[in-house]
């Protein structure tokens, strides 16, 4: 699978970790920064994947930075995007399951790394049920 990822300063550390971690799953890798620990933006980065997920680049998205929310907000804003800030494992599950979630946030500084790679492989393992759930879907997409 393709996944596009990128982070701010303050989740440069934990992507880059989770870019280790998909590699090593054979996941191709769309790297959209940030590649220092300097200061940045973090709306730019959440865009940047959001675009790369809506255009098809690719097929899922993880943004990081400090707590995941700033960044998940910026996703949000692209059209088509539905990224979900996960901080348990019963969230990243649900989060596909119920809200085919396109695109994982996490919070670089909220989460101990190893966890947080628990999370991003329950987000990639699970399947969206669709049913009932589509409509839903299907209602925030026409938003």
């Amino acid at each position: 699978m393709k996944i596009a990822l990128a982070a701010d300063h303050g989740g440069f550390e934990l992507k880059e970790k989770v870019k280790a971690y998909l590699q090593d799953k054979d996941h191709d890798v769309l790297d959209l920064g940030c590649n220092t620990d300097e200061s940045v933006d973090y709306p730019s980065y959440g865009k940047a994947c959001g675009e790369a997920v809506a255009s098809g680049e690719a097929e899922r998205g993880i943004v990081i930075c400090g707590t995941g929310i700033g960044i998940s907000i910026a996703a949000n804003k692209v059209k088509g995007i539905r990224c979900a800030l996960c901080t348990s494992l019963f969230m990243a599950e649900m989060s596909r399951k119920h809200n085919d979630s396109n695109i994982l946030s996490l919070g670089g500084r909220i989460l101990e790394h190893d966890f947080a790679l628990n999370i991003v492989e329950v987000w990639l393992s699970t399947e969206f049920e669709g049913g009932r759930h589509q409509r839903r879907v299907d209602l925030l997409d026409s938003m």
